[in-house]
């Protein structure tokens, strides 16, 4: 922390989840001494000034990123192309683009193009968040001894590289570089599969005719309670990263389901030492991730919710 270098000005092009968590970071730790956003959202820009967030609050996106020596792009991923080529002339002289989308090759392939030779363009993608939105739901410790993972590419230099990775970390983060394919495989695994599961599962209860709504609501017990939590995630967001991490949440989804069946099969043969077996692998998984500090082991009913994604 002591040899990182502030910012001069940071734009933060959307303000929910994600961005106002790193406006809170930046604003506590020091990191840019000036703060910016832009969101086509009055009460979100009005709700940015009024909380602190940002020192200025725009409607244009092109008209925020003027001057700001690193740019961070906190919108579904559907839209970052158009925004990329939107501000791309006047993003400044030496200026850094960065992200947060949690899907990397098909975001990084379509906003390199309009990335210009005065800037350079760092991909990243902090694993951290809850299913809240909006300026207000932020807050500064999100990213603290959590993971973000940086995908370089050939638009990002070595020093811009450095300097992402140093930003991170000064807020509290984990580092660590990844081949943007690769990431988009593990994030299928650890992060798209299982919000697919929940988004499924809850509208499958939904869809329920022998029980009633009122039924599923009533009795739920602490595994549908943390679908639901899931499944409340930005839907434009969990939306674009399915459409944009497709072949590699197909390719697992097909490994899913193929376990799945397996387990089916265990269960209507009577196989119980299968079932045994699985279950007891599947603890220690849950035993490692509260040994790598990635949860807690309290109880989680009513406690706060922990590093699952979600932004506007």
């Amino acid at each position: 922390m002591a040899d990182f270098k502030p910012f001069d000005r940071l734009c933060l092009i959307g303000i929910g989840l994600i961005a106002s968590s790193i406006a809170r970071a930046v604003r506590e730790r020091g990191l840019a001494k000036t703060i910016v956003c832009a969101t086509p959202d009055q009460t979100h820009r009005e709700a940015a000034l009024s909380l602190g967030l940002v020192d200025e609050a725009f409607a244009s996106n092109a008209e925020a990123v003027r001057g700001a020596d690193l740019v961070i792009l906190c919108t579904p991923p559907g839209v970052m192309s158009l925004i990329a080529q939107e501000i791309s002339a006047d993003l400044a002289e030496g200026a850094i683009l960065s992200d947060v989308g949690s899907v990397k090759q098909t975001i990084a392939e379509s906003i390199a193009p309009h990335v210009p030779a005065h800037a350079q363009f760092v991909p990243a993608h902090p694993v951290a968040g809850t299913e809240n939105s909006g300026p207000a739901a932020g807050f500064g410790t999100l990213f603290q001894d959590r993971w973000c993972i940086i995908t370089p590419v050939p638009e990002g230099g070595d020093e811009a590289i450095a300097r992402v990775q140093a930003f991170w970390e000064a807020m509290g983060a984990n580092v660590e570089l990844m081949d943007p394919k690769h990431h988009d495989q593990v994030l299928a695994i650890t992060s798209h599969i299982p919000h697919l599961i929940a988004y499924n599962i809850v509208g499958t209860a939904d869809d329920l005719e022998a029980v009633t709504k009122s039924e599923v609501i009533k009795f739920s017990a602490a595994g549908f309670r943390d679908f639901t939590r899931i499944a409340a995630s930005d839907p434009t967001m969990w939306r674009d990263v399915f459409l944009n991490n497709r072949e590699a949440v197909l390719e697992m989804l097909g490994r899913f389901s193929e376990d799945l069946t397996a387990l089916q099969r265990a269960i209507r043969w009577g196989d119980g030492d299968a079932l045994y077996s699985l279950f007891s692998r599947t603890r220690d998984i849950r035993r490692a991730i509260i040994d790598a500090g990635q949860d807690s082991a309290a109880p989680n009913f009513g406690r706060d919710t922990g590093p699952d994604e979600g932004d506007d």
